[in-house]
């Protein structure tokens, strides 16, 4: 990096299996010899950040990165039930007799059965249904699923997360690759709760609570006495202001993971549209607004200093209630160190859509693994490449 004062940050969305378009990002990053200083993530975002922040290869945590979401790819459940397929057959029969110009595709078919697949089976390596026989002698209510909260349990993630994360890198210290914040919110007052390395130890517990996404079905996660955790991703899925707060005094160059695009270039034509596009306006990046006034109090900051450099070299002190003066640059030393970072630079990394499927996060298979990887590290190259960063940064 060519300057000391500036941060480079990457933010994480959460978006399930499109996290691993995040993990691409980061590969092309890595490759292009960027360092990244803090990494931030919530939901699936915030696993990818722990993998990267924590890894245990300390020299290569791309690699590391990689290795996982294969190993998730690699183990997704491929449905190629007869009767599955004489249903598809059928259907697409059907179809061919009402409208034989809109024809789901192979690539279409294939990625609504990666998502039953997921539904029915889940990934051992990540997360299972409630419902599966080995349960019922270790679930005290697999019997009365009405009193269930959840109904997919993701602590497996834990498990596979070992092979991968150094937790003793994770807490004040611990020397990791990169400086770790993920979010989660509070249950029962909805406040938002922040995990940072510098401040605390991570351990696998907040890796499950920033995670823990109820309308997956994914269960609460206590993280302290008192304090249950759901993903952070029900209050913003881009943990921008967050990192903010935890480092306000150095510049920032910032990275930007969007795993659901802010805008598109035409309506919605049908209903599975519609629901897939007000999806991604919710989960969408909402920092602009944030960005802005961060932006404008660094111009404040700036016009303050300058005024008070005016007064301190042209007007004699004589003439200055002394204590007054000292007020003010006490509480401009103050606004300083609260809110002194400068973002210096943003750079957007926006996951393509050519066929939007409202079912896209939930398909874990190898296929869609592998191309949500190199989709993310071909956007990341072209902007690397269009904005001339990669011997810059």
């Amino acid at each position: 990096m060519s300057s000391n004062n500036i941060e480079n940050v990457l933010v994480l969305q959460g978006g399930g299996s499109l996290g691993a378009f995040g993990c691409g990002v980061f590969k092309a990053l890595a490759n292009n010899n960027i360092k990244i200083h803090i990494v931030a993530g919530t939901s699936i975002g915030g696993i990818n950040a722990a993998i990267i922040a924590g890894s245990v290869d300390k020299e290569h945590p791309e690699r590391t990165l990689e290795q996982f979401w294969l190993e998730l790819g690699g183990n997704s459940v491929n449905l190629t039930h007869p009767v599955l397929d004489w249903l598809f057959d059928k259907s697409r029969g059907q179809l061919i007799r009402a409208a034989e110009n809109h024809l789901p595709t192979t690539d279409e078919v294939n990625a609504l059965l990666n998502t039953i697949s997921s539904i029915l089976y889940g990934n051992d390596k990540f997360f299972v249904p409630r419902w599966r026989a080995d349960y019922a002698l270790k679930d005290p209510q697999y019997f009365n699923p009405s009193r269930w909260t959840y109904i997919y349990d993701h602590s497996p993630v834990v498990k596979t997360l070992a092979k991968y994360i150094d937790y003793n890198k994770l807490q004040p210290g611990g020397n990791p690759n990169a400086r770790l914040i993920m979010t989660a919110v509070n249950v029962l007052t909805s406040e938002p709760l922040t995990f940072d390395s510098s401040r605390q130890k991570i351990t696998p517990k907040h890796i499950l609570a920033t995670s823990g996404y109820p309308s997956y079905s994914f269960p609460w996660v206590q993280v302290e006495e008192g304090v249950y955790a759901w993903d952070g991703g029900l209050l913003s899925n881009t943990p921008f202001g967050e990192v903010i707060d935890a480092s306000p005094v150095i510049d920032k160059r910032l990275f930007f993971v969007e795993n659901y695009p802010r805008i598109t270039d035409k309506l919605p034509d049908n209903l599975t549209e519609v629901y897939h596009r007000a999806r991604d306006i919710m989960f969408s990046d909402k920092s602009h607004h944030s960005i802005k006034m961060a932006k404008v109090i660094t111009r404040y900051l700036k016009y303050i200093e300058e005024l008070y450099q005016i007064i301190d070299k042209n007007i004699d002190p004589a003439r200055i209630d002394k204590k007054q003066l000292e007020k003010i640059h006490r509480n401009y030393t103050k606004m300083k160190r609260e809110h002194g970072a400068e973002i210096k630079n943003i750079f957007r990394i926006i996951r393509d859509e050519p066929l939007p499927r409202f079912y896209e996060n939930t398909d874990y298979s190898i296929e869609a693994i592998k191309n949500s990887i190199k989709n993310g590290e071909s956007k990341t190259n072209q902007i690397l490449e269009k904005k001339s960063l990669i011997n810059k940064i």
